[in-house]
């Protein structure tokens, strides 16, 4: 019998990350080989966006970011509800995020 024990892996978060940075922003690229998505911060009455971090990914890991996401969500909206998103404040396409 083999022991096929999962590894634990420890996450170490620098002070600064730790932190954080609030975003209302995300724009994303792709080529055959990466995704890029870059994160910011929109400021009311300003048309620039300031970028706080940009990650780069391979489309695979892209993939199980966006599934754990969808997991993420569906464990929070089991626990305080569905989030809404109203239809009359889609973003248009003369809006900076995609």
């Amino acid at each position: 019998m083999s022991d096929q024990t999962p590894a634990t892996i420890r996450i170490i978060l620098d002070d600064d990350v730790a932190q954080g940075e609030y975003i209302n922003f995300a724009n994303i690229i792709h080529s055959p080989s990466e995704f890029v998505i870059d994160l910011g911060r929109m400021v009311p009455g300003r048309t620039d966006v300031k970028v706080y971090s940009r990650v780069i990914m391979s489309p695979l890991h892209a993939k199980q970011l966006l599934e754990v996401l969808g997991q993420n969500i569906g464990m929070y909206e089991s626990k305080f509800g569905e989030i809404r998103i109203d239809p009359t404040a889609a973003f248009t396409t003369n809006e900076p995020s995609n």
